[in-house]
């Protein structure tokens, strides 16, 4: 598939942001960027570089809710009257929806609460979150589900979900092999789990269940929501998962240390002191592992605070990596 990536700088978080562009008979967009001027203008002169505008564009397909993607979904619909489209567990959000809003809100700061996470932290936090929140220019959305076929242009794309990193994150399978994974799949990071959307849960499950469907799918290629083209992409789910196990193995070891402790507790011993989005994701990663761990019985839960359920002599013999 001739993919058409624009690179695009990231104001709002770290790391730099894809667009793409599907042109034909039909012109599509697989997400936008952020909302801030700059990126708008940096869209715009690509698009421009193109012999194209925002009112030209006919569709915009979202891999998830997050700002950084949907950034200029509703700008373009303005100017054009494209059609938006996300999953159902994201549209709400990605449209603005102030309901949707305020119980997100309101359940990151019982999570806060329930994670630890200091007074201090909770007011640095609220920033990040309005940065996150935003709702101007939100787009009227139209639902996609899995399974969905969308042609555009001379190209088919299935939709196929992918959450874990959000509720509703999708990929988008190409007709001849090749995937547009938003943040489902990334060459340099790992995709933040259980802080990035803490409606989601089992967030670590659902996560794994992803990158086991994307080894299953031998794509011969991803074109991720950040950096460059990922050219395997099913070794590449396969290192994210041994990650996880790593760092599952690091958070059993860290009880084992430090006894008894709650998800910022652990947080701190993974990624030490946190600032900007990172207060949100940290301790959500490490609550996301926590709770994975307890479901599957290598951890003890208490309300808040977690204690080691296996032995020393199995935590010595994973030597490193503790299977999920």
């Amino acid at each position: 598939m001739n993919v058409d990536r624009i690179a695009l700088s990231n104001q709002t978080f770290e790391g730099q942001n894809n667009a793409y562009l599907l042109a034909g008979a039909e012109t599509a967009l697989i997400d936008t960027g952020d909302g801030t001027a700059e990126t708008a203008e940096a869209l715009a002169a690509a698009l421009a570089d193109r012999g194209i505008e925002f009112a030209d564009v006919d569709r915009v397909l979202l891999t998830h809710w997050h700002g950084d993607h949907r950034g200029l979904a509703g700008r373009i619909q303005a100017a054009g009257g494209a059609t938006v489209h996300a999953r159902p567990a994201d549209a709400d959000l990605v449209a603005g929806n102030a309901d949707a809003w305020r119980a997100l809100e309101r359940l990151y700061y019982r999570l806060f609460e329930r994670w630890g996470m200091p007074r201090d932290k909770q007011a640095a936090v609220a920033s990040v979150f309005s940065s996150m929140a935003w709702t101007d220019e939100s787009p009227t959305v139209t639902p996609i589900s899995p399974g969905d076929r969308l042609r555009v242009g001379d190209r088919t794309l299935e939709v196929v979900p992918a959450p874990g990193h959000t509720a509703g994150s999708c990929l988008f399978a190409t007709d001849d092999g090749e995937a547009l994974t938003g943040d489902a799949l990334l060459p340099t990071y790992t995709p933040n789990v259980g802080g990035a959307d803490v409606r989601l849960d089992g967030a670590l499950a659902a996560y794994l269940n992803t990158l086991e469907a994307i080894e299953a799918a031998g794509y011969d290629r991803a074109w991720p929501g950040h950096r460059a083209p990922i050219d395997d992409p099913a070794l590449r789910a396969a290192e994210i998962r041994e990650h996880h196990e790593q760092r599952a193995y690091r958070v059993l070891a860290a009880l084992d240390r430090l006894g008894p402790s709650n998800a910022w507790t652990i947080s701190a011993e993974l990624f030490g002191e946190l600032e900007n989005i990172h207060i949100l994701h940290g301790p959500g990663e490490a609550a996301a592992h926590l709770n994975h761990l307890a479901a599957a019985g290598a951890v003890a839960r208490d309300e808040n605070t977690y204690r080691l359920a296996v032995d020393a002599d199995a935590l010595a013999a994973a030597d490193g990596r503790w299977a999920l």
